[in-house]
């Protein structure tokens, strides 16, 4: 446990604290009047509204939506089942950088509904709305699903002999058993729209401006450090229950039924009404995730003279970019895959090692200590990365011009997956394997290397599969550490983006495209190499 909590107490606790400390402390005296200060202002209670209102429909939305594709792919069996379900996972690995953008491409200024119908979209929240509904499509599908699959489909069919009808057998049994799932899926949804940056900072406009939004807002454009801060602890103490309560509701979906074989509940569609289902399953795929994708790919091939690759052909010219980089943009692509590769490495260090010292011991400490290994996912990236500046400029640590620095803020957020994914399958070593090798000789160190590895190293692969593709895409601290000469893909987006004219707005496209191709390809692999094929992450 000492590598990882030394890890989170340098690249997490200190630059944290520090910022908040310079936002409410005055001549060494904390000031916590400023909450009250802060949170009376009406512009940051209507930042508050929106970001729970938002989030809160947004929830609503992706179950209605995505419920029925949870369905489709528990209870049948069709051809190309395996490749669609990669299909609906892409968004989920996907930069927020880049959702935000291929809905901008589908709905803003010369969109697509733009020049069919004259309808821009783009700054509305309905725009929001539907790109949360497009990233977090995959968390009800997969996590409702997969305990979907292991349900036992024969108590419903009790359920129906004895007199109810299909409606009242669903909702008074089958519903009551999903709804631990149901209700951690919906969590996870709530928990990411809550905390939305790149989308809201892309799609939303000025009249739209979630917590993270107005963090870093206060913080980098405003300097408005004691609103920053105080901002900052209400969305980590928000966030902090929500973790808590998903954590309560994996413990129930864990302990609460029995499961059967998902290949035992698994049968092709029977009837016009299945049927139907699946074709309106694989219409809302078709129009919720393929469409945005789609115009995105068209954008970036559009240029000034018709259709080609005029625009990645200019991200390799710095002039082309109008001043915005100091180099190419296409060296932002080298950049991002040395960074993400190096905080996939770091990720799985200091996840490895916490999730083996969570197989090992029990109490109430170590309770504290996964608590812990799930914090970044609870405070602000953009307190984070800031953090990072005003902190890690002094020796021994004076890291502020190192290119390490964009790999360690990475790493901060690819540590909990690589937990989450490598814990199971660790505590499902035999013990007794561990033990009989130990009799026999064996030092601590070749146990590791002669029982555990061989069995989680899929595990491993697919642990460091997510944390590469979650580090590829991180923006919230990026956008303040990655130097000028050396942009991340998300950033660069980000910048073109925000720079008028048609070329910047191609190569945006085109940087993007590339981006989610190389974050789809990531998750195709690791649709190969999955231990587990019950539906879930």
């Amino acid at each position: 446990m000492a590598v990882p909590v030394a890890f989170f107490a340098v690249f997490f606790a200190y630059p944290v604290t520090a910022i908040v400390a310079r936002g409410l402390k005055v001549d060494g005296s904390w000031h916590w009047g400023r909450f009250g200060d802060v949170l009376s202002r009406p512009d940051i209670g209507q930042v508050l509204w929106f970001t729970t209102w938002q989030a809160a429909v947004s929830t609503a939305l992706t179950l209605l939506i995505a419920l029925p594709g949870a369905y489709v792919f528990a209870r049948f069996e069709f051809p190309g089942k395996q490749l669609l379900r990669a299909v609906v996972t892409v968004p989920f690995v996907l930069p927020t950088v880049v959702v935000g953008t291929a809905f901008l491409a589908l709905l803003g200024r010369g969109g697509l509904l733009d020049e069919l119908w004259g309808v821009r979209a783009d700054t509305t929240v309905w725009a929001i709305l539907l790109a949360h509904v497009f990233f977090n499509y995959a968390v009800v599908v997969r996590t409702v699903g997969g305990l979907w699959a292991q349900l036992d489909p024969r108590q419903e069919e009790a359920a129906r002999v004895l007199g109810a009808g299909r409606l009242a057998a669903w909702w008074r049994v089958t519903l009551p058993a999903l709804g631990p799932a149901v209700a951690a899926a919906a969590l996870m949804v709530f928990l990411f729209t809550f905390t939305s940056f790149g989308i809201v900072q892309i799609l939303g406009g000025p009249a739209y401006s979630t917590l993270e939004v107005e963090v870093y807002r206060q913080t980098a454009q405003l300097l408005d450090l004691p609103t920053a801060a105080v901002l900052t602890m209400v969305q980590f103490a928000a966030v902090g229950a929500i973790l808590a309560l998903h954590a309560w509701t994996v413990r129930r979906r864990e302990t609460a039924l029995k499961l059967v074989d998902p290949a035992l509940t698994v049968r092709r569609p029977r009837g016009a009404g299945q049927w139907a289902l699946l074709a309106g399953v694989l219409g809302t795929v078709l129009l919720l995730i393929l469409l945005p994708l789609g115009v995105l790919i068209e954008r970036s091939l559009d240029g000034p003279a018709g259709y080609g690759f005029d625009y990645y052909r200019a991200l390799r010219s710095v002039e082309a970019s109008g001043g915005t980089f100091l180099v190419p943009p296409l060296e932002a692509v080298w950049n991002s895959l040395r960074y993400a590769l190096t905080a996939t490495i770091i990720a799985l260090i200091v996840g490895g090692l916490a999730a083996a010292a969570l197989t090992r011991r029990a109490g109430r400490l170590v309770r504290g200590f996964d608590a812990l290994l799930m914090l970044p996912l609870g405070v602000s990236a953009v307190t984070v990365g800031f953090g990072f500046l005003i902190t890690l400029d002094k020796p021994p640590l004076d890291l502020r011009a190192s290119w390490i620095l964009v790999p360690l803020a990475q790493a901060l957020v690819g540590v909990p997956f690589v937990v989450r994914v490598m814990l199971p399958v660790l505590r499902a070593v035999d013990g007794r394997l561990r033990e009989a090798a130990a009799v026999l000789g064996a030092s601590p160190l070749r146990v590791w290397r002669e029982v555990d590895l061989p069995m989680v190293r899929r595990a491993v692969l697919v642990a460091a599969g997510f944390a590469f593709a979650v580090s590829l895409g991180e923006f919230g601290a990026t956008v303040f550490i990655a130097r000028p000469d050396r942009p991340t893909l998300p950033v660069a987006v980000a910048r073109l983006l925000g720079r008028p004219g048609d070329l910047n707005y191609g190569q945006a496209m085109a940087l993007s495209t590339v981006l989610m191709v190389v974050c789809a390809v990531s998750l195709l692999v690791l649709e190969r190499i999955r231990t587990d094929r019950s539906g879930e992450f």
